[in-house]
């Protein structure tokens, strides 16, 4: 069964990187000596792996680094746990599709081991990536991603401001239009939030709230706490 934190951003303002959600990582992580990161969404793998290494190094936890060869795929077959880091998400789906780790990594995951994601690392835990923020900067075989569960999320999710000038496109304005050709329900994930999910069961977590739309139905607010059962339940 799934055990999942997914948190809406990896560094809070004001913050160090996962200063915010350490607690909850550590309720995750008990037990786990050794982490393998997963640096694909970011450009420089080397450096991002090395910010991870040090910010775990206080924690007790070693980190080892994926490689996308076929390393990779045995690391994660021996892996105690998983945390794949935010940047571009489609940057991270497409090399995750080219080094055959999509599949290993989803069927792990599925079994319990312990998934940590962050921003892009969250959108590929989805069904899809279709909900994610970022620019197409490559074009990775297909939006399919790992489906640990069974709606999308939209993470750094902003309301409108109506003190704002722009015109554009609001965010619920862009998660309208998703709906309007996906019946899956979307959880918009603000800033300080996140998800923990086992197995069956799971809730909204951290200082800030979660909203949910759905087609054909207002969008509803699930607070700190609050139950995410109905979603579990074939994407509520």
């Amino acid at each position: 069964m799934p055990r999942l934190l997914l948190l809406s951003n990896s560094t809070n303002h004001g913050q160090g990187y996962l200063d915010h959600a350490m607690p909850e990582v550590r309720a995750l992580l008990v037990g786990v000596k050794r982490l393998l990161f997963v640096p694909f969404a970011l450009r420089d793998r080397a450096a991002y792996a090395a910010k991870a290494r040090a910010r775990f190094m206080s924690e007790g936890i070693e980190v080892e680094a994926l490689t996308a060869d076929e390393g990779g795929r045995r690391a994660v077959q021996s892996a105690e746990a998983v945390f794949v880091g935010g940047g571009n998400t489609f940057r991270l789906l497409k090399t995750l599709q080219e080094a055959a780790l999509l599949e290993p990594l989803r069927a792990r995951a599925r079994a319990g081991l312990p998934y940590l994601g962050a921003s892009a690392g969250i959108n590929i835990a989805c069904p899809t990536i279709k909900t994610t923020n970022d620019m197409p900067i490559v074009q990775p075989a297909r939006f399919e991603a790992l489906g640990l569960v069974p709606f999308q999320i939209n993470p750094h999710y902003l309301d409108p401001d109506p003190e704002s000038r722009h015109m554009g496109e609001t965010r619920e304005d862009r998660i309208r239009e998703f709906l309007e050709e996906n019946d899956v329900a979307v959880v918009g994930l603000r800033e300080g939030a996140w998800l923990r999910i086992e197995g069956k069961g799971g809730q909204v977590g951290g200082a800030a709230a979660a909203r949910v739309f759905r087609r054909g139905r207002a969008p509803e607010e699930l607070a700190p706490g609050a139950s995410l059962e109905s979603l579990l339940v074939a994407g509520g």
